[in-house]
């Protein structure tokens, strides 16, 4: 069939694209990694990392700080979402939960730590609201605060959305029944939500052991396995050998982690109809809730504050003078600025080019003939990029490419962005494109239309919806990267989050708050412009399905 040979096309242009953008630079670290002196095969890097003094002290470091955020995270994210789908709080305050638990996803980790400096510090502004230092914030604290408030979006997100598919019919069984409130709690949102909070568990797991971000700023001497690979790569005297081996070391938990994930799959409950039912009134839950709510929100988002004010001082915390110098001064500075307009033009390339490889991706996977095989092949490529941290994937870009004509150039970290993203874009394509009439296709083939049409007529204007959200989706994380670009920016190439980890040597934090601000509007005017084009996009098709009905009657 003639769809079948642009279907192969597609594939065979994204199995090349990950042949090259992903394969190789993961060979190569492999390879790397058993590389000793004189090119020979040698053992000599594991023996020297796994031996030497304090790696597997900062890999337990990492395994701790790791699990203790996941479980605090899990836990703050499950009561944020009861309070939205199981109070009686009014809608507005149930949209402010909603929108105000995303918005530290908005900004780059690197960000977090600062923030947490200027907040909690000696001379921070929290410290000075309450008169004394409330811990200390180096170390274990610092990094447990900041990993908490860094994976609170991710895991809110994901328990929100599965309480939306609770049928809450059972909870009236329930009590008909004479459980106790415990056994109905138990029975009707504990256990369908036992796979989804594994998930969230799991996934933040993941988010904390990977990040870089956090311990570049507040780690101080408790040293976790991402601030290891920087030193071996990036320190006094790099030693690409060791460095191989600590990426493969840290793709170890994210590959155990994602295994887990897909176990747990079967675990979810799924129900064929869900059924609106007024909640029984409960004053005292509504209040306890909604006030928990409300303090782990304020606790999460009073560290940003900071941002708002020191900027706008003349010198923290010694002259407290409103001034607007700091900003004007990044706005003047051309080499400041131009890394904004650097970042800009990174995230709309990679948000476009992004776009486009995961449409195609799943149109070989959910509109597609062609043989379960070559499916498989983009559905594995969507796992293994979901497996291995952006740190790992920017050291393998840097073997693979320095020397090469793509050295330190703007492609480079595009197409860094693009396989480090991948496998989110990829689902949501396919999850879209599989639940649209499978027939579409053959119906345009007998009409006479080829396959491009039918793609460019009727299926794409009916995943436009999903097609602005993955955009959105490209755009938003490639502003606040820093761990997948941090190996292969350079100096003509910097992003905003490369040049804020620069600025940290210097002690600008000022011109570290006013560009952190820069990628938070950036990102607050990007993801609400693509979320109202979505939904305008769905109300239209909604009506186009609504007309088609009719006219069928």
């Amino acid at each position: 069939m003639r769809k079948n040979r642009e279907i192969k096309l597609i594939f065979t242009l994204l199995a090349v694209f990950f042949l090259g953008f992903l394969a190789v630079p993961m060979i190569s670290v492999l390879v790397r990694s058993f590389t000793g002196d004189g090119s020979s095969v040698s053992l000599s890097h594991y023996v020297e990392v796994l031996t030497g003094r304090g790696f597997l002290q900062a890999l337990g470091n990492s395994l701790l700080i790791s699990v203790c955020s996941a479980l605090i995270t899990t836990v703050l994210a499950f009561i944020l979402a009861y309070t939205i789908h199981y109070t009686n709080l009014g809608k507005r305050y149930k949209w402010f939960i909603s929108k105000a638990a995303i918005l530290p996803m908005l900004l780059p980790t690197i960000t977090y730590g600062f923030a947490i400096i200027y907040s909690f510090g000696k001379q921070g502004l929290l410290t000075r609201l309450f008169g004394r230092q409330l811990f200390d914030i180096y170390g274990f604290n610092g990094l447990l605060l900041g990993y908490v408030v860094y994976t609170l979006p991710v895991a809110f997100t994901l328990i929100n959305n599965a309480m939306g598919y609770i049928d809450k019919r059972f909870m009236i069984v329930s009590r008909l029944m004479g459980d106790s409130p415990f056994q109905t709690f138990r029975m009707t949102i504990a256990i369908p939500l036992m796979g989804t909070l594994a998930t969230a568990f799991i996934q933040t797991f993941f988010l904390c052991f990977t990040d870089f971000g956090i311990p570049a700023s507040v780690g101080g001497q408790f040293e976790v396995i991402a601030s290891v690979l920087y030193t071996e790569m990036l320190g006094s005297v790099p030693n690409f050998g060791n460095g191989a081996v600590v990426a493969l070391v840290m793709i170890i938990p994210s590959v155990v982690s994602i295994t887990v994930l897909h176990i747990l799959e079967k675990y979810n409950v799924r129900y064929n109809r869900i059924s609106p039912i007024e909640l029984k009134k409960g004053v005292k839950r509504d209040a306890a809730f909604g006030m928990l709510s409300g303090v782990i929100l304020i606790c999460t988002l009073s560290m940003f504050l900071v941002m708002f004010i020191v900027p706008f001082i003349e010198e923290w915390p010694y002259r407290m003078n409103f001034t607007l110098e700091h900003v004007q001064a990044v706005f003047e500075d051309s080499q400041l600025f131009g890394v904004y307009i650097n970042s800009l033009m990174v995230a709309a390339l990679t948000a476009l080019a992004g776009t486009l490889l995961s449409y195609g991706g799943a149109l070989v996977t959910a509109r597609s003939t062609v043989s379960g095989k070559l499916k498989k092949v983009i559905d594995s490529i969507a796992l293994v990029t979901n497996t291995i941290p952006g740190m790992v994937i920017g050291l393998a870009y840097l073997f693979v490419f320095t020397g090469t004509p793509l050295q330190n150039t703007f492609p480079l970290i595009i197409m860094c962005n693009i396989v480090h993203f991948f496998s989110t874009p990829y689902l949501m394509m396919k999850n879209s494109l599989s639940k649209m009439n499978a027939s579409w296709e053959t119906t345009a083939m007998l009409m006479g239309d080829n396959w491009l049409k039918t793609i460019a007529r009727v299926v794409t204007p009916n995943a436009l919806s999903t097609l602005l959200e993955v955009f959105s989706y490209y755009f938003v994380n490639a502003m606040v990267t820093v761990s997948a670009v941090i190996f292969i920016a350079g100096a003509r190439t910097m992003v905003i989050t490369t040049k804020i980890k620069e600025l940290q040597y210097f002690n600008e934090f000022n011109e570290i708050f006013v560009l952190s601000l820069l990628i938070l509007f950036t990102n607050l005017i990007a993801r609400t412009l693509f979320q109202k084009l979505a939904a305008k996009s769905r109300k239209n098709t909604a009506k186009v399905y609504r007309f088609s009905a009719k006219k069928a009657a």
